[in-house]
């Protein structure tokens, strides 16, 4: 799916009067395409993939979604919070997209149990949420995004809240997923670092109101591993995204 962005811009009405989340965002992506966003806190990245995902209605510009010839509309949001049902075991969480559009048992059960066992699940299907590492409850959520095959897939920081071994680690998991299937992602995080590794393009949403200020395509052949971080060129573009995240904070602003 592409999705093309006309000047948009989003605000809301708070207790202090209304906040201009985003202003005159204009982007097209391309079909197949993993981008990431970063910016500092406040920037509207949140919401930018929000508005994407149709969960809110901009005051002004438009969104339209381009669905690809052999496919149909469908975006799927994950977020940094995980968002297993907790009453259903992780064989369920992970079919559950495939049992809404009609996929019979036996093949949903086999196609997730075959992720599953390969990212390092196997053995846990009958468990619940709650008996869980967070690490693990990513892991599913990934998994049952993919397996899901939406059109569009917004991942809204999805490995922030881990330790640096188990981020690494899915890290290269969703690189697998994605390279195998060429979906078309866009990537919220506030790693500089990570948005290089995993996508093909990395955007700069400057201090709110929110809007695009630079966009840096990624250079590195795939597959990519944690070991292309050390190369000069990859700490090269880490430097120049950080200055120009840096020219728009002058008031301390940090990524988050």
């Amino acid at each position: 799916m592409r999705v093309i962005c006309s000047d948009l811009g989003v605000s809301f009405d708070t207790a202090g009067g209304k906040v201009e989340a985003l202003a005159h965002v204009t982007f097209e992506t391309r079909e197949g395409e993993f981008l990431a966003v970063v910016g500092p806190s406040g920037s509207g990245k949140t919401t930018l993939l929000r508005a994407i995902a149709g969960f809110i209605t901009p005051q002004r510009g438009n969104i339209q979604h381009i669905p690809a010839a052999d496919s149909e509309h469908r975006a799927l949001m994950v977020s940094q919070e995980n968002s297993l049902f907790p009453w259903m075991t992780v064989l369920e969480n992970a079919t559950f997209g495939l049992e809404m559009t009609k996929v019979g048992k036996a093949e949903r059960n086999q196609r997730a149990r075959e992720l599953l066992g390969r990212f390092g699940m196997a053995g846990w299907e009958g468990f619940y949420p709650r008996e869980l590492s967070l690490g693990m409850k990513q892991r599913v959520a990934v998994i049952r995004s993919f397996l899901s095959n939406p059109s569009l897939l917004l991942m809204d920081e999805p490995f922030s809240a881990l330790d640096v071994q188990t981020r690494l680690t899915l890290q290269q998991e969703l690189l697998t997923l994605w390279e195998q299937s060429h979906k078309s992602v866009i990537f919220v995080t506030h790693d500089v670092e990570e948005a290089i590794l995993l996508s093909d393009r990395v955007w700069v949403l400057g201090r709110r109101p929110g809007t695009l200020i630079d966009s840096f395509q990624v250079p590195f052949v795939r597959p990519r591993d944690a070991s292309i971080t050390l190369d000069q060129e990859f700490l090269q573009l880490k430097r120049a995204i950080w200055a120009k995240l840096g020219l728009r904070s002058r008031a301390g602003a940090t990524l988050c």
